[in-house]
């Protein structure tokens, strides 16, 4: 997903030789072997013997599926919900049925529901190369970290506890780890890596909701998707490969989208249409308009017009642009975005993510967050060219992963030798294969475009409905974006209807703002009614 993930990988891998080197040298001879030498060999088996059990530890999953399931309770809008959480692995075969990989996932069921009426949702965050670490400790679970968006949290002791807004009263959940993070690892020869591209990665996810359902007995509950970042590229091709394997979905949800590259590439002209609304509600919430209007979404409306209309127009003539034309479009931009004319000239109309976050409040020596804009960052340099580090990141890291590590083995009972990965970054041979292969198409695109594949799975599926949910200050995918990449789906009126958006006073992942988290809530549990409903028969 981000440096975040990068750096936080390879500070739990440099965890893990801590804690495992002090226990293997208490076994460390003191002196060479009978007294004598010069003690190399024995260093040499000594080094050979703690790279093994390191690597033991590190990449060997249970081939066996495991399920532990605890009795739990918790007490949501007056009503007490009993449920059973369960921490375990799926093992998923190749075609002749040997192991290739075991899956990790924590999974919430209400207890007394009849499974059939019962929907079940599967959740996962993005990257690609991210575990399912925010979404299951932050967002929809029964326990959650509990967040002042948009503030750093406090070192330990951390706030964590029952979720108010849970989807517990709505949907069962089941939260799934990408191979090669969490616990999630291949067996045997298989390496992580043959998982590790667009198409490869879907065909895991599927392979595995195809096993869970199976093995809980859930074929005919109501089923959904819940993707957020990268993950709603994964739930795009997912939707489609399970309805091509006889799996009908009644939802996708899509939290903070990305669904084409190919126009949303640095560089192009697409991808500065596309942040500039963004740009212009992170200038509205940090007070940098010289006329702030009273309401953010009007204001929006104003600017999304522009965008894909003068400015687009403006952009598509590149250097033809008249001197005149050029100062227009810088100066209603300056008006928008809360950026000097001039510094807009000079970047030829072009203001790229990096520039902006570090150049709004450079008067105040400070940046704005690329997940969320809404924070801010203090660097050393307040006179460079982008930001020292991402202080929406950093701001939750520390939090997340200490109760997720305290949470697992005192509450949800899951004991294990692995330590949990965050992300598959800095793992080595860790290079993601975004070619992809969609519905209809001969050849692999180098840019994976999953709109063509959510649209086929639409077509194909008339009851299935998307739900789209995006942060008004979420600069990592842009809401502007979505909406093009959703409008270019290329639907009939009639699958049209199913699509639905809703916008939040929040970043990339929405539910750090418990205003905001509450909302979703509200709009999740009115979207697993409808759809649930309209999918009954005489309906």
């Amino acid at each position: 997903m981000s440096r975040r993930t990068r750096l936080l990988s390879l500070s739990l891998l440099s965890l893990a030789l801590s804690l495992a080197l002090p226990v293997l040298a208490q076994d460390r001879p003191d002196g060479p072997p009978g007294g004598g030498g010069d003690g190399k060999s024995a260093d040499k088996a000594y080094q050979d013997r703690v790279s093994k059990e390191v690597a033991d530890a590190w990449t060997s999953p249970p081939v066996a599926e495991r399920d532990v399931a605890t009795a739990h309770s918790i007490s949501v809008g007056g009503r007490t919900l009993k449920y059973h959480a369960h921490a375990g692995t799926i093992t998923l075969r190749d075609e002749s049925s040997k192991p290739i990989a075991s899956v990790f996932y924590t999974a919430y069921t209400l207890d007394g529901a009849n499974p059939s009426a019962r929907p079940v949702t599967f959740f996962w965050n993005g990257g690609p190369g991210s575990s399912t670490i925010w979404l299951r400790m932050g967002s929809f679970g029964p326990m959650r970290v509990q967040t002042t968006s948009p503030e750093t949290i406090r070192p330990a002791p951390y706030a964590f506890g029952p979720n108010p807004d849970t989807l517990l009263d709505k949907t069962d959940m089941v939260f799934i780890d990408m191979i090669g993070t969490g616990y999630s690892r291949p067996l045997g020869d298989i390496k992580a890596k043959q998982f590790w591209g667009v198409d490869e990665d879907a065909d895991a996810f599927a392979n595995t909701i195809l096993r869970w359902t199976t093995k809980f007995s859930r074929w005919s509950s109501p089923k959904f998707l819940f993707g957020e970042s990268y993950g709603t590229t994964r739930a795009a091709a997912v939707s489609y490969q399970l309805q091509d394997r006889g799996m009908a979905l009644n939802g996708v949800i899509l939290l903070s989208s990305i669904l084409n590259y190919g126009i949303e590439q640095s560089g192009y002209d697409q991808s500065y249409i596309s942040y500039l609304p963004s740009y212009a509600a992170t200038a509205w919430y940090h007070n940098k308009l010289a006329n702030k209007p009273a309401q953010l979404a009007p204001f929006l409306d104003q600017v999304r017009a522009f965008a894909g209309g003068p400015y687009a127009e403006a952009l598509s003539k590149g250097q033809n642009l008249t001197p005149a034309e050029t100062d227009a479009i810088a100066n209603q931009m300056s008006a928008y975005i809360g950026i000097s004319a001039d510094y807009i000239k000079r970047a030829n109309l072009r203001v790229d993510l990096g520039r902006f976050e570090k150049e709004l409040l450079r008067d105040q020596r400070l940046t704005v967050g690329r997940f969320d804009s809404r924070y801010t960052g203090v660097d050393a340099d307040a006179a460079g060219e982008r930001p020292d580090y991402d202080a929406s990141d950093t701001a939750i890291s520390g939090a997340f992963i200490a109760t997720f590590n305290d949470y697992i083995v005192h509450e949800l009972n899951y004991k294990t030798d692995m330590p949990y990965l965050v992300a598959a970054y800095g793992q080595p041979g860790f290079n993601w294969d975004f070619k992809h292969r969609a519905p209809g198409e001969w050849g692999r695109q180098n840019n994976p475009d999953v709109a063509v594949d959510l649209a086929a799975a639409m077509r194909t599926n008339p009851y299935l409905h998307v739900l789209s949910l995006n942060g008004w200050y979420d600069m990592a995918t842009p809401f502007f974006a979505t909406e093009y990449d959703i409008a270019h789906m290329m639907l009939e009126p009639a699958q049209k209807k199913n699509l639905e958006f809703r916008y939040y006073p929040s970043g990339h992942m929405i539910y750090l703002n418990p205003d905001a988290l509450h909302q979703l809530h509200i709009d999740l549990s009115s979207f697993y009614d409808r759809t649930v409903n309209a999918a009954r028969p005489g309906k």
